[in-house]
């Protein structure tokens, strides 16, 4: 008689990572949708169809997982309630195509942290197997825009000729105004930050042209004016060292005003978009040794928090913010 296995309950990391995954597959799933049903390259259609097939299929997955472990299934997003399908075109193909491969450089930090996160072996496996068709996403949605000129590099740095040793505080610290020039962890984080509050930016300015409710729209300009302030920054740290820096996507805006998606899903992918700000903030800190760099990192990170907390706020007041999964309230238990 064969010993039945025992099936290890989930702890609350992976409980935590699949809830979350199943609001941005969620989202994803509105998103994309929206995109495939607008798309005029058919280059850039196969691409969009892939990344929609892979948020179908992690969902299906996750809902089965959950309703095993007799856990609720999330509310979520869903087309017929967050997404007007009939809505003009509000983006381009080529934004859709730079979003989506931002978005699996996104998916590919996530789900590796989803994997360190993971005991189950399942579990394990199927965040593996999620990093692995994020990879291919990564790959294919790269090689399209290099092969269309679209891909916009960091800049490049001569070759070191020598092995050199740091040997004056001078390195570390801004001494009367004197800046030494910019290391190689500085420059792909300065780049990589201004390329991501570019692509936000035209984000929220497709949000705020086609946002319902007034003070939706409010916010949604204010963080295009954060986010206008923070690429002021990053490009002018670039040019001190005489490097370029990417342009903005505003032109790859439309001028429909029609509303396209839910005032709820655009607040959920705004304050996304915030959190992995201020998660490459913090690694930006870790990695540049300049001392104004460090600071003005941290203090855009504060600004950025408080911004959050604005969004945050606005989503509760609108009951939109599903409640995440929870310890037990002891506490309340007792005095029942």
């Amino acid at each position: 008689m064969e010993e039945k296995e025992i099936q290890i309950r989930l702890t609350a990391g992976e409980i935590n990572q699949l809830w979350v995954q199943f609001l941005n597959d969620s989202s994803s799933i509105c998103f994309l949708t929206y995109f495939l049903e607008k798309v005029e390259d058919n280059e850039i259609k196969p691409i969009i169809k892939y990344a929609l097939e892979l948020s179908q299929s992690h969902i299906k997955i996750i809902t089965a997982i959950l309703t095993e472990e007799k856990n609720v299934v999330p509310h979520g997003f869903r087309i017929e309630e967050d997404v007007n399908l009939t809505a003009p075109r509000l983006y381009s193909d080529s934004f859709v195509l730079n979003f989506i491969n931002q978005m699996s450089k996104v998916g590919l930090t996530l789900y590796g942290a989803s994997v360190s996160a993971s005991v189950r072996n399942d579990i394990r496996t199927y965040y593996m197997d999620c990093l692995t068709e994020t990879m291919e996403l990564y790959k294919r949605s790269t090689d399209l825009l290099l092969s269309k000129g679209l891909f916009r590099r960091s800049p490049n740095l001569p070759n070191l000729e020598k092995v050199e040793f740091v040997k004056k505080q001078w390195f570390m610290l801004d001494v009367f105004g004197e800046k030494r020039p910019l290391v190689a962890s500085e420059v792909d984080n300065l780049f990589a930050n201004l390329q991501r509050n570019a692509l936000g930016v035209a984000t929220l300015l497709g949000f705020s042209q086609v946002a319902n409710d007034k003070d939706i729209k409010q916010y949604f300009l204010k963080g295009i004016e954060i986010g206008n302030k923070h690429i002021k920054l990053f490009r002018g740290k670039l040019e001190e060292s005489k490097l370029p820096a990417p342009m903005g996507w505003e032109a790859e805006i439309t001028n429909s005003t029609t509303q396209t998606f839910s005032d709820k899903l655009m607040m959920f992918i705004i304050s996304g978009l915030i959190s992995m700000s201020i998660g490459y903030y913090g690694t930006a800190v870790s990695q540049s040794p300049r001392g104004d760099i460090t600071s003005m990192y941290n203090r855009l990170s504060l600004e950025v928090q408080l911004y959050s907390e604005d969004g945050a706020n606005l989503m509760i007041k609108n009951s939109w913010m599903e409640q995440p999964p929870m310890a037990s309230d002891r506490d309340e238990l007792i005095q029942k």
